[in-house]
């Protein structure tokens, strides 16, 4: 149908199951008036007719169409400027739903003679009336609306929940978050958890607040070091200076065989201390093969209820010790911490 002195003015391909047309179908057919495409399976106008200046009068009856796309709506537009164009969209089971809404609106404003049924249909199958069509409209439109809100507070409900859930997913595991990152940061990123005591370059880190800093370098190191061979890594002599505190502490802690706290009431106020304890924490369970490497030495009698749980657990697994009273009492206490540090 391509010829361009063509004379052809009607087209008849109805009742033939057709579900596709071609876009160039019509090509070459400046003198169409009519053609029928009624009764077929078209859901789609796929075929340009927007060339055909005469065309009068397109029936689309009794097909599958639910609405029309935005091209079909432009190119009917375009051909009513050169004649009083009519298209037959009765017998299809036309939606009036929020993705049909923009058709909608167009038969509410075209120019173009549109044969329509008395109703379209929800996606459920209930009917409402086209007309007068800006009521079906503005009850479409309120319906969408609902549907919107309906979208975003069960999105915006999701959204929280899912927030909820990560937050409570990364306040279980910060520790275990902390200590992969600033394992991460510093030279032992590859490192594999270690089976051989030989390996490590301290015996023990010494974790102590500030003001037990006497007891450390007096009394732990003239006891453990001196006298008892033990290498120790203390903050204030062994850390490297201009190196970030917390890539310090995660080094020290790695590399030592054993993690011993001095344990007072200032050690749980000292956020630094917290992290130490939490960091040799995540050490045993992730890098020892859950092999306890946390000494505790209690230097204050202190109330379980003003411990925390996790070292409540420590102390369950005896380990940890008391500072004595007596001189006697002395050489135990710096006894257990050397087979401590050595066990």
């Amino acid at each position: 149908m391509s010829n361009k002195s063509s004379k052809l003015e009607f087209i008849d391909l109805s009742m033939n199951g057709i579900e596709n047309l071609t876009f160039i179908l019509f090509k070459g057919q400046p003198n169409l008036k009519y053609i029928n495409l009624n009764r077929n399976k078209l859901q789609k106008v796929t075929f340009d007719v927007s060339r055909l200046k005469s065309l009068r009068y397109l029936d689309l009856s009794s097909n599958n169409f639910t609405t029309l796309d935005e091209k079909a709506m432009v190119m009917f537009d375009g051909l009513f400027k050169n004649t009083n164009f009519t298209v037959n969209l009765q017998k299809n089971a036309l939606l009036c739903t929020c993705n049909t809404l923009p058709f909608l609106k167009w038969i509410s404003i075209t120019k173009v003679n549109l044969l329509l049924n008395d109703k379209c249909y929800l996606e459920d199958g209930i009917g409402f009336s086209f007309y007068p069509i800006n009521s079906l409209i503005q009850q479409v439109q309120k319906g969408c609306m609902s549907y919107t809100t309906l979208v975003i507070a069960l999105s915006v409900g999701l959204l929280f929940i899912l927030t909820i859930i990560i937050l409570a997913l990364v306040y279980k595991y910060r520790w275990k978050l902390r200590y992969m990152f600033y394992l991460a940061k510093s030279k032992h990123y590859s490192y594999k958890a270690s089976t051989d005591d030989g390996e490590y370059t301290y015996d023990a880190f010494i974790s102590y607040c500030d003001d037990d800093r006497a007891f450390v370098l007096k009394d732990c190191i003239a006891n453990l070091e001196t006298e008892g061979n033990a290498k120790l890594c203390v903050h204030q002599r062994d850390f490297i200076p201009g190196q970030e505190i917390t890539v310090n502490i995660t080094n020290a802690i790695h590399e030592s065989r054993k993690t011993v706290c001095i344990i007072t009431r200032k050690f749980f106020e000292s956020y630094y201390c917290m992290f130490e304890f939490n960091m040799a924490r995540m050490e045993n369970i992730y890098s020892r093969d859950g092999r306890n490497i946390i000494f505790l030495v209690f230097l204050e009698q202190i109330q379980p209820k003003e411990m925390p749980l996790m070292m409540l657990e420590l102390i369950e697994k005896q380990s940890y010790i008391e500072y004595p009273n007596d001189e006697e009492g002395n050489i135990v206490f710096w006894e257990k911490i050397k087979e401590a540090i050595h066990s």
